[in-house]
């Protein structure tokens, strides 16, 4: 299993992020015990639903201070539309959503793979949202009205290719081709 480390340094690699703000995202997550912390003089070992959760920390463009906190919001925001008690074949929210790609990405059959490969991750920073693009649907999580911006003016998001993702999960783990 890969340390912090070492999934700070894919992300960077491979998906472009900043290297001192991923490792900051980083320590704040190990803080609010959202990612494992390690023991003294062992690095912690990371799944890949815990490099899908750094993933989206780096990109949820909070300040440090707000970054764990924020990040538990976005992972437990639901498909638009689905209001909360409804079925749980129906209610994943977008945290469990970026766990299964992880999984595939790790341990999938090549067809899965390439199918999570194709998909945009797209978070937006000034409302919570968060949506999944792929050559077969468009799933968008949000708590605002559907289909409708959640304010005035203009969208600010960071676009994540996931097959840039895949290929972190394919370093860290070494799922085969």
């Amino acid at each position: 299993m890969p340390s912090t480390k070492q999934a700070c340094d894919g992300l960077v690699r491979r998906v472009g992020y900043d290297t001192g703000r991923t490792k900051e995202v980083a320590r704040a997550l190990t803080e609010a015990q959202i990612l494992p912390a390690g023991s003294p003089g062992v690095s912690p070992d990371l799944s890949p639903q815990d490099v899908a959760t750094l993933m989206l920390g780096v990109a949820v463009d909070a300040p440090l201070r707000a970054v764990a906190e924020t990040v538990r919001e976005y992972r437990a925001l639901r498909r638009e539309g689905v209001p909360q008690g409804a079925p749980a074949s129906i209610s994943v929210t977008a945290g469990e959503q970026l766990d299964i790609m992880a999984e595939i990405a790790a341990t999938g059959s090549l067809d899965a793979r390439a199918l999570v490969a194709k998909t945009i991750i797209t978070v937006v920073s000034n409302w919570q949202e968060i949506t999944l693009t792929d050559t077969i649907d468009c799933r968008r999580f949000s708590e605002g009205e559907p289909g409708r911006w959640m304010k005035y003016g203009h969208r600010k998001s960071v676009e994540i290719n996931d097959g840039a993702f895949c290929d972190v999960i394919n370093d860290l783990f070494g799922a085969k081709s």
